[in-house]
């Protein structure tokens, strides 16, 4: 596996060697002074250049940095709706572990994107056009205190999306349950978490994508009961797990609603509460719900 200072070299030194490019932006994990670095770290590069399309015409350039074992360019993908925003990336997975996400930026575009992400660190100004970037920090990454209507907003879609997972765990619809479980349901889990955070580390923490860096944040029995939220394959496991996501999240709501003196739906989690055990018993020859 090719070192870091390998990598930075071949990715700086194409830029030198090619009049077209005119800056380098490193973003990402390798410039967050407060992650832990491990071998896994993509290189998040963005080039800024001249006649993007000379680029994009001809996709074998990418080959100098290294044996790809696959690669993906968003932009030119129909399944996944493009971002048409005037930028091009190319994820490249290399045959060695390494990783680059290049994303090509045309000079006349660069002021919309530059200044936005506070991950960002410049390796390469040939025209001194960007300026003094300051020190790369995870500010903008960093947990915000929720309004009230943002914290209502997230229980009402929690407690509302829960009756879908029951009404497929009844009817054993195992991928349209677990849709909405794994989907809606955890995203708003994941959001109340983040909140939770924020709250006991004054939100200066960055809870991380898909709340990655949880375990390091929350209480070692928010942990454990985190875990249990995640079930098999097996409809009483899942029940389980469901019922365990629904009492996390009202223990951690309930704590955010007393510390901003937020009003919890109290009444909205006991009547959905209240069906879903009524559902879960719920002979399968049922003709009615009640």
């Amino acid at each position: 596996m090719r070192t870091e200072k390998e990598m930075l070299d071949l990715i700086i030194n194409t830029a030198k060697e090619d009049e077209r490019i005119r800056a380098v932006i490193m973003n990402g994990s390798r410039v967050n002074p407060n992650v832990k670095k491990d071998c896994f770290q993509d290189y998040d590069i963005m080039y800024v250049v001249n006649d993007i399309q000379s680029f994009i015409s001809n996709h074998n350039w990418i080959r100098r940095f290294g044996e790809i074992m696959i690669v993906q360019m968003p932009e030119e993908m129909s399944l996944i709706p493009a971002d048409e925003d005037g930028k091009f990336p190319y994820l490249m997975q290399f045959m060695d572990g390494n990783r680059i996400d290049l994303t090509l930026v045309p000079v006349e575009l660069i002021k919309k994107f530059v200044g936005k992400d506070s991950l960002s660190k410049l390796l390469l100004d040939k025209d001194n056009c960007l300026g003094e970037f300051p020190p790369a920090s995870d500010k903008d990454y960093l947990v915000k205190k929720p309004k009230e209507k943002e914290f209502l907003d997230c229980c009402n879609e929690f407690w509302w999306c829960s009756t879908n997972v029951g009404k497929g765990l009844w009817r054993e619809e195992l991928t349209y349950a677990k849709g909405m479980l794994e989907g809606p349901m955890r995203d708003m889990l994941v959001v109340m978490l983040e909140w939770h955070i924020g709250m006991k580390t004054k939100f200066t923490a960055n809870a991380g994508k898909f709340g990655k860096y949880f375990e390091q944040y929350v209480e070692k029995d928010v942990w454990e009961q985190f875990k249990r939220t995640f079930s098999n394959a097996e409809y009483e496991n899942i029940w389980d797990s469901f019922f365990i996501m629904g009492n996390l999240f009202r223990k951690v709501a309930n704590e955010i609603a007393n510390t901003y003196e937020y009003q919890y739906p109290q009444d909205d989690d006991d009547k959905v509460t209240s069906y879903l055990k009524h559902v879960r018993k719920l002979p399968k020859d049922s003709k009615v719900i009640y």
